[in-house]
């Protein structure tokens, strides 16, 4: 069965890189050689892989990336510390329309 990764790595300038990929560790060494000037990470090598986790289905995985790119740094950080204490603290809801704010 084929697997495939979600990694977030840790640039240069503190600022953190989601992706997804079948090979991570051929991944890193493309982000790190900085083959496509273009990319968000050329600018900030070197790169550190800081997590990692492992999907048997892309679609999963896609959607696993996909929601962790909309996160914020301190919530990426809380990830990668395994703090889901933390991590859920970050995902509540403080908007003043939550229903928990309702009478």
């Amino acid at each position: 069965m084929k697997s495939y990764y979600v990694y977030i790595l840790k640039c240069s300038d503190e600022l953190y890189y989601v992706g997804v990929t079948n090979n991570i560790s051929r991944r890193l060494e493309e982000h790190n050689e900085g083959l496509n000037p273009t990319c968000f990470t050329f600018k900030r090598r070197p790169l550190q892989l800081v997590f990692q986790q492992d999907f048997n289905d892309i679609k999963q995985a896609i959607l696993f990336e996909k929601k962790i790119k909309k996160w914020s740094a301190k919530k990426k950080r809380a990830l990668i510390d395994g703090d889901f204490d933390t991590l859920k603290i970050l995902s509540e809801c403080n908007n003043e329309s939550h229903s928990k704010y309702k009478e």
